[in-house]
């Protein structure tokens, strides 16, 4: 058996017995000679690759951007792909027109990836497009000769020439010279595909790597993916999406991180979770990073991991039709490894939904505020009285649950200083006899996120935010500092 991947490139129907593992990067460059699709970091970091992949759902074509060096060929299937070559035609797009009429390009190098990166963000907008928007869909395009100024200013002439407060569709942007004419008929076409045969999916074939979002995967091993025999989950849907059922909140493992933080049942939990996410990677890769694969990679400093051990999260984990659940707490067991047994997958990560009482806040230092991984990254999860109860003598914090990253081999619940403050009122004596605690608990090193002695002190300055901003009404960082 051999796969047969059937998709649609720009304005052609493509059939490609290349093997799924390959990415869409290196298949446009060296088998269709796309070379307008460029090749940089081959990291997710720079944009310059960046191409659109439409996807029907129900009767609507939805497009992304996607990064195609991290991009498994065989995603493809059934699906319309374009590059910077399906964009252009004799007229220059009003996008490529606003880029040249500002002078926002030099070299050109990036420049593809920043037009597919702007005309992915229209299609996908169906209110009316604003300033800021366009500079989070630019925020995973490199550019180092232009400069950002001209950029931007671009940007902000296409906000100017394209918002006027229309609901946008397909058909507005075909009518407004955004995308080519072809696209009209794209739909119909997706619908004619044949079925992709991937060799993969046989149940007698036995994968050698398993592939979520590959945000991580690819960066790490992604030569060896393309000449091995891969298994692509993303095309398990029954694995995606979150609800809720009855007291408990289930997050499907190919949830991925935008996804995450945009649902209602997220926001409602943590209600800034749509601003910290920001801090997470780019715009692009947080439309492909799953919140599965953030676990099962076992980042010591894995920001939804953090998240999820202070949520006291469970993982079910499934191999055939042999299910079990894990506790997230249980789940590390050393650097890079966990509870996972051979050919099992996690299929989905269950929270039980914390009381109305319950505050949560996470916090992380870098050494960018955005685009970069923490040195150390904290959640915390308490359930307390409420500001007016808490005055009241005998008033206490009843759970607790504190996490960190980045000061142990793996995510750390910290279990001996979460203990502690179980029974104590919310003031500053009962923070400071924690520090001790925590101390004892973690177990830092020097790497190139700073020394290890800068991780405890951040460890500790991490605490002190956590409690601080959740009850400014009876702590603030003067009076802690002050005495400490």
């Amino acid at each position: 058996m051999t796969d047969q991947i059937h998709f649609i490139l720009n304005d052609r129907t493509v059939c490609t017995s290349q093997p799924t593992g390959v990415t869409v990067l290196d298949y446009l460059r060296l088998s269709e000679k796309l070379t307008g699709t460029k090749e940089g970091c081959k990291e997710g970091g720079c944009g310059a690759c960046t191409v659109l992949l439409g996807e029907l759902q129900g009767e609507k074509l939805v497009y992304k951007t996607f990064l195609s060096c991290l991009l498994p060929l065989g995603e493809l299937s059934g699906k319309h792909l374009v590059t910077i070559e399906g964009l252009n035609r004799e007229q220059l797009s009003p996008i490529q027109q606003a880029l040249v009429d500002y002078g926002a390009t030099q070299c050109g190098f990036c420049t593809p990836g920043i037009v597919m990166s702007l005309t992915g963000y229209l299609l996908a907008s169906e209110k009316d497009i604003d300033r800021a928007e366009v500079k989070t869909a630019l925020n995973n395009n490199l550019c180092r000769c232009t400069g950002y100024g001209a950029i931007k200013r671009a940007g902000s002439k296409l906000v100017q020439s394209l918002g006027n407060g229309e609901v946008h569709n397909l058909e507005t942007w075909i009518d407004r010279g955004i995308v080519p004419e072809y696209f009209r008929y794209i739909p119909d076409r997706l619908q004619q595909l044949p079925q992709s045969i991937l060799e993969s999916e046989n149940d007698k074939v036995s994968p050698k790597f398993v592939i979520a979002g590959g945000t991580d995967l690819y960066v790490q091993q992604g030569d060896i993916l393309a000449e091995s025999t891969v298994r692509l989950l993303n095309r398990s849907p029954q694995m995606k999406g979150i609800s809720t059922d009855g007291d408990r909140l289930h997050i499907g493992a190919l949830t991925t991180f935008a996804e995450f933080a945009n649902h209602s049942a997220m926001i409602e939990l943590i209600p800034y979770i749509q601003t910290y996410i920001q801090r997470i990677a780019s715009h692009t890769i947080r439309q492909r990073a799953t919140v599965g694969g953030n676990i099962i990679t076992a980042s010591p400093i894995g920001d939804i991991s953090v998240m999820l051990l202070a949520l006291n999260a469970d993982l079910v984990l499934q191999a055939g039709d042999d299910i079990r659940n894990v506790p997230l707490r249980e789940f590390f067991q050393g650097y890079k490894k966990t509870a996972k047994k051979s050919g099992e997958i996690l299929t989905e990560i269950i929270i039980a939904i914390p009381p109305s009482a319950t505050k949560f806040n996470s916090e992380k230092v870098s050494k960018r505020q955005y685009l970069d991984c923490a040195a150390v990254n904290s959640a915390l999860s308490v359930a307390a009285p409420s500001a007016n109860a808490i005055r009241c003598e005998g008033d206490t914090i009843r759970e607790i649950s504190i996490s960190m990253g980045g000061v142990a081999p793996i995510p750390l619940f910290l279990k001996q200083t979460s203990n502690y403050l179980i029974g104590k009122r919310v003031n500053q004596e009962a923070i400071a006899g924690a520090l001790p605690l925590l101390q004892g608990e973690i177990s830092p090193i020097a790497d190139i996120h700073g020394s290890a002695s800068y991780k405890r002190l951040l460890a500790r300055q991490l605490l002190i935010a956590h409690f601080t901003k959740l009850f400014p009404e009876f702590i603030c960082l003067q009076d802690f500092y002050a005495t400490n």
